[in-house]
């Protein structure tokens, strides 16, 4: 789920879902409705994306794909989840992802789709997208976004082949986070960087990231309506060597029963 709360003109969206921020479709909903808002509301300047506690987002929820037991259940949710993150990745006000914590799978994607990335200064987070040792690969959009976030198919490969958890220098280093910053400025940074850009005179931030995103965006739909994805995301998600991954990662992640 997410928490939203409005200061100084902006939407500070929070992931608060369990103790790693899991992403389910109501969060994903939930996110598109303030793209929405903010969208359609003048006086709001942008959105900051963080989260709570030690987490930003491990990624989508483990047991809601454990869930899935036909195509259709995957290919629905995928069909949310595309629109909602192009829809994100377009939002028309700045949009700052303000990384508190660990962050892993859709939480990097998010991430990638915001217009700028700060993480807090703190030795054991951990940044990166794991998927490729677990069995899986990314939707269209998914693709599209980590690859324009990047900004580099050398990084895009090295990123997604060797699915390694990097710490925040690591994740500067790679260009992954925009900044490092101290947990007190998290927030106050975030809102400095949205007032920056969106506090000019006719707002010209919006008409420069839309042409920034144009071309990012009709591949997406070109895409989307030509490529046998729905298929192959069905086919991978419903295998029964992929779930038994999901399984042992979710209940390593649980930790011992008591």
């Amino acid at each position: 789920m997410l928490k939203k709360e409005i200061q100084d003109n902006i939407v500070i969206a929070r992931l608060a879902d369990g103790k790693t921020n899991a992403i389910t479709l109501e969060t994903l909903k939930q996110l598109g409705d303030i793209v929405t808002e903010v969208n359609e509301t003048h006086t709001l300047k942008g959105i900051i994306l963080t989260g709570e506690g030690r987490f930003f987002s491990s990624g989508f929820s483990l047991p809601m794909f454990l869930k899935f037991e036909t195509p259709e259940e995957v290919i629905s949710f995928f069909t949310d989840q595309e629109d909602i993150l192009i829809d994100f990745f377009t939002c028309k006000k700045p949009v700052v992802c303000a990384m508190n914590g660990h962050s892993a799978a859709m939480g990097l994607i998010l991430a990638m789709a915001s217009d700028y990335r700060i993480v807090k200064n703190h030795p054991k987070i951990k940044l990166g997208m794991s998927e490729i040792k677990i069995g899986l690969g990314l939707s269209i959009a998914q693709s599209a976004v980590m690859r324009f976030g990047l900004d580099s198919d050398k990084k895009f490969r090295d990123v997604m082949y060797f699915g390694e958890m990097v710490d925040v220098t690591k994740a500067r280093e790679m260009a992954i986070v925009d900044e490092v910053v101290e947990d007190e400025d998290l927030i106050p940074r975030a809102k400095q960087i949205i007032s920056l850009w969106i506090d000019t005179p006719n707002r010209p931030f919006i008409q420069i990231k839309q042409s920034l995103k144009a071309d990012t965006v009709k591949q997406i739909k070109r895409a989307l309506g030509e490529e046998n994805w729905k298929e192959t995301l069905s086919t991978t998600l419903l295998s029964r060597d992929v779930k038994a991954t999901l399984a042992f990662v979710q209940a390593t992640m649980e930790g011992p029963k008591k």
